[in-house]
Order: C-alpha cells, then structure tokens, then sequence
C-alpha cells in the first residue's frame, strides 16, 4: 500500500492499534439491518413462488429489479444526505421505513390466501418501502466508518474488513432465522420470516438511537454525520441564555420528513412495479450513471488529480456490474438450484431448509475476513493494488462457477450433493474478499469530501446495474428442459447455463488486471 504525504508517520502508528469504538457502534448497527436484508431476500424468491404463486422466471426477473432498485436509490439518499439531512438522521429514517416495509410483508403473508388482490398490491407496498429506506441507510452508513479515522491512517483498509464481517455476521444468522420460522414448506409461514426480520431492523435503529452521539465520532471527537446546519444549531442552543431553541431548516421537521419519505416511498413502489411491466430499469441505470458523471464533473473547483480519481471510481463501478450479475445469483437461480437438484438430506429424515444456503458465504467471510485482513496489513506496501486485487476477485468468482459446471455436467441423477454448492460459495466468498470491501475502501479514499456520499452511491449504483443483470441472466434457467439464449449463446442445460458465468466473470477479471497499471497512475498515490 503506498502512503501519500499526508499518511500518519510510522513513529505513530503503535499509538494508534486498536479501532475506535465507533466502528463498533457502525458495525452493529448494520449487522441488525443485513439481518433484516438477508433474511427476507433468503424466503423471498420462495415466497413469490409458493405463495404468491408468480411464474419462475416472473419471480426471478421481478427480485432482480427489486435488488436492482435497492442500489440504485443510494443515489438520492446519499445526494439527499450530502446537501440536506447529513448521514445520521437519514440512516434512522431509512431504517424506520424499511421497518414499516417488513410489517406491510407481514401482512401480506397473513393474508395471501384470502385477499390474493390485497396481498399483491401490500407485496408491491413492502418492497417499495424497503426500497426507498435502503437507499437512506446503505451509502451514509459506510461513509462513516472511513471518517473515524485520521487521512492516511493503515487501519482504514481493515476497518472496512472488519465492517464487512458485521454485514456478514448479520447475513448468516439472517437466512438462519428467517429460513428456521419461514421456510418450512407450509406457504403460510413465510409470514413470520418478514416478522423476525423487522425487529432485526428495529434493534439496528436502537443501538443507533443510543450509542450514535457518544461514539460515532472523528478523530477531534466531533460527532460524525450531521449537517453544519446541525453544528450551528448545537452551538448556538449551547450558547444561548434562553430556553428557545432556533427553529430547524424547514426540510428538517418531522412533518417534511414524512412528506419526503412518503413521496421517495411512492416513486419507489411504481418503479418496481412499472419494470414488471416494460422493463425499462437498465435504460434507468445507464442514465443514472451519466447523470452523476455530469453533476458531479460539473464541479469548476475540481482538480485534476481528483478528476483522475473519480474516473477511477466510474471505470471500477463498470467491473462491479460483471461480478454482482454473477455473484448475485445466490438469492435467484441458485436459490432455485438450491431447492430443486441439490441433495439437502444431512441425517435421518432431517431436510435443510434450502435458505440456509445462503447463509454458507456469510459463514466463509466470517472465517476468512479476519485472515485476508491480517495478510493486506502485513503485506504492507507489497500488497497487490486495489485494482488487481478486484480482478482476482472477478477471477474466483468465474473459477466457482467453473466448480458447480463440472459439478452438474455428468450428473446422472437429478439432485446432485450439496458439495458442489458449498464448493461455489467458498470460492465466491474468496472473490468477494477481493473486491467488495476493498472497493469500499477505494471509493472512500479516493472521494472528495463534498461528494463522499454521492460516490459511495455510485459504487452502489454498479451494484445495482449487477443486480439488475443478475435477475435477468437468472430468468434464463433451464426450467423443465427448455432451451433459452442470451447474445445467441444457447442454454439447454444447468451447464451451460452456469459456464455463461463462466465466460462473464473470466473475461471481465483479464480485462481489469490488464488495466491495473493505468487505473493505479490515474489514482496518484492513493492505493
């Protein structure tokens, strides 16, 4: 890792070796609202299928967009954040209304069988609430983890990892309780997966509510996430004599508060039931892209060094689509492969609920994270830069696909053993280490800090991009024998079908490494 000038002296460092107690404070926080994330999204292709009863290849294309929308929507609540509410208000709010989302999911699971009509139009209603919340929560909060710490400081790269391990930690035990309560086999539980998931999402906003203004604070011992608007506001209540305190910016009261959220909440229902209608979400995301490009290049006070850095950001986010198309089949098609050819039997008559597969990577990263983490900090300046560490990452991710492709190619009967799925789950896991809190990481160094929480989004903007791309590609599997295509590639088998990831994620990896070296001189200095 190269250190710019700036970087905290080596004389320093033994001072500085253990992490602040905000990062604790952050990592709790979002690994209660994964928890809430995760166990939904392990019943939900399940859900639509066997209780709703959509068609396979219906139900994948409308989780797609759903996840799709949940990445892009950081968009506004990071530009949102940025001019308006700052990072903690709009992670409570955002975590609220995902709350509120999960309950309306609660009732529609109660009542899908005797109001199928209702039960739609409230499965629309809780998606769309989700939607519009995550995209409050997920770009404010990761800002903040870089900002605990002094610019230059070594313990930020592992400070993301560990982050990343209280993502997961909520991710495994998510899938876990929600697939324990929901996916029994009876429809009429899934009910109770939406439930325990919301009052993951309520615990996350109270250890927020409680520990945010003691802890989660910079270097200076500033509390992290407020507006100056806030600051002016603190100060001048401080200081004044009187008990009337200054009336608060009129986009700040909580009436204006549920007037924006309601209105984010409505646009967000209609954009994901309008894509079920013409699928138009990929027109969407290539405009967002183009849009940021141009607001934010926009900027005259930009240097050319930072424009050389945000460059980066947009080339990364590109590769990003590649993997997450891929990576994210894991609550899609294999959630389906899961379910229907993998081999769930472990002793006696007892069966594996197939959402616990999902839960396999978050297990992997809890083992590995730690490791990977402790290898980047003693590698030092060694350490493969953050460019070509994401090209192995998109490298792994093929290679496990590779596995489950052999793993099925031969396959005499029609369940094939758990192996080959858990064998594709590690190596995604490896991939994912490389890239994913990584690329946090980059984007939070390489960012200025007027637009800290409008380029994280645009790292989550590639998420979305994936997601998308991923609900699509997984409307390609060959159900019953039918035969599908994709750019004139024939899919007639489970083979073929994941040997297209095969091809994707392989080729994206080459590329990226082939640009390593161009995309580390455009960062100048920052690694």
């Amino acid at each position: 890792m190269n250190i710019t000038e700036d970087a905290i002296s080596a004389a320093e460092q033994p001072a500085r070796k253990n992490h602040p107690k905000g990062l604790y404070v952050l990592f709790a926080i979002e690994m209660w609202e994964r928890f809430n994330y995760y166990g939904m999204r392990a019943i939900l292709t399940y859900f639509m299928t066997q209780a709703l009863l959509f068609k396979l290849d219906f139900a994948l294309n409308l989780y797609g967009s759903y996840i799709s929308l949940l990445y892009l929507t950081p968009l506004v609540g990071g530009y949102f954040a940025d001019r308006f509410w700052g990072n903690k208000r709009s992670i409570f709010v955002g975590g609220l209304v995902m709350a509120i989302g999960e309950l309306i999911l609660f009732v529609c699971g109660t009542i899908y069988n005797s109001s199928p009509a209702l039960s739609n139009i409230l499965f629309f209603s809780g998606l769309g609430l989700m939607i519009a919340g995550n995209g409050f929560f997920k770009p404010n909060i990761s800002t903040l983890v870089g900002q605990l710490y002094p610019k230059g400081d070594l313990r930020v790269d592992p400070a993301y990892t560990i982050f990343y391990m209280g993502i997961n930690l909520g991710a495994f035990f998510g899938p876990i309780a929600c697939g324990y309560v929901g996916n029994t086999g009876n429809p009429a539980d899934f009910k109770w997966a939406f439930l325990v998931a919301g009052v993951g999402m309520i615990i996350s906003l109270i250890v927020q509510r409680i520990y945010h203004n003691k802890l989660v604070r910079d270097p200076e011992g500033k509390i992290l996430g407020l507006k100056p608007d806030d600051l002016v506001v603190d100060k001048l209540n401080k200081e004044a004599s009187s008990h009337v305190k200054p009336p608060a910016p009129i986009w700040s009261n909580p009436v204006s508060t549920v007037i924006i959220m309601l209105v984010f909440a409505v646009i967000s229902i209609g954009a994901l039931y309008l894509d079920t209608q013409i699928n138009y979400l990929f027109y969407l995301l290539g405009g967002s892209f183009l849009f940021i490009i141009i607001l934010i290049f926009s900027d005259k006070n930009l240097t050319k060094e930072e424009k050389g850095r945000i460059w980066v950001m947009v080339i990364i986010a590109f590769f990003v689509v590649f993997f997450w198309g891929a990576y994210e089949q894991t609550g899609a098609s294999l959630s389906v492969f899961a379910d229907r050819q993998t081999n769930r039997h472990l002793w006696g008559d007892y069966v594996m609920p197939p959402a616990y597969f999902q839960s396999f990577n978050s297990a992997f990263i809890i083992i590995f994270a730690p490791i990977l983490a402790w290898l980047w900090l003693k590698m030092g300046k060694k350490q493969p830069a953050t460019p070509t560490k994401m090209g192995i990452g998109l490298l792994l991710l093929a290679l496990g696909f590779l596995w489950i492709a052999y793993g099925v190619k031969d396959a005499a009967a029609k369940q094939v053993s758990m192996i080959w799925l858990t064998g594709l789950y590690l190596l995604h896991t490896l991939g994912e280490l490389c890239l994913s809190p990584i690329g946090l990481s980059l984007f939070n160094k390489l960012s200025p800090l007027r637009f800290a929480s409008l380029l994280m989004a645009v790292w989550f903007t590639g998420n979305a991009g994936g997601n998308k791309l991923a609900g699509v590609l997984s409307s390609l599997y060959p159900e019953g024998g039918k035969t599908t295509s994709f750019l004139g590639y024939q899919i007639s088998s489970l083979h073929d079908f994941f040997m297209l990831f095969v091809f994707m994620g392989g080729a994206a990896g080459i590329i990226l490494l082939l640009l390593s070296k161009k995309l580390q001189k455009m960062m100048h200095g920052i690694q």
